[in-house]
């Protein structure tokens, strides 16, 4: 279950619209408490792709690093990743799983129809080390203090 704090949650279709109609990506830190990632934070970054930034997104290894430092420093951990889908449903694509490497940490996607944020999903990475292994499942999103959002 991934639980987002209500500000976090808003600033991740906030993103999607402001860099639409190419996608928006970034990072979640937060602690994990159980079997739930708690997000405090949606870390925007700018989407390294250049060749095809409509479809396709990659977040600087720099940009990964420093995120990780800083939530080290406040004793919190990267707990996920977000992107946006311009125009196409919030579903994980074969490059959004091919690309992702992260074991137990949520992938968040946030549709933008028409350059406004229509619905957001997170998919658990689930699997092994073995490529072959690996697995995108849909979990729930809930707003910390309100009912399931997604």
């Amino acid at each position: 279950m991934l639980v987002v704090a209500p500000n976090s949650y808003t600033a991740l279709g906030k993103h999607g619209e402001e860099v639409y109609p190419e996608e928006s990506c970034g990072v979640l830190i937060g602690r994990l408490e159980g079997s739930r990632r708690v997000v405090i934070s949606a870390i925007p970054c700018a989407n390294a792709r250049r060749d095809s930034a409509h479809n396709r997104y990659a977040i600087d290894p720099k940009d990964v690093i420093r995120i990780q430092r800083e939530a080290r420093d406040r004793e919190l951990e990267v707990v996920g990743f977000y992107h946006s889908h311009p125009d196409h449903p919030a579903q994980w694509s074969s490059t959004d799983l091919a690309e992702a490497h992260w074991l137990g940490c949520s992938y968040v996607i946030t549709s933008v129809m028409g350059g406004r944020a229509a619905e957001t999903r997170s998919f658990l990475l689930t699997g092994s080390a073995d490529e072959a292994e690996k697995a995108f499942v849909e979990e729930e999103i809930v707003r910390q203090g309100s009912e399931n959002i997604g």
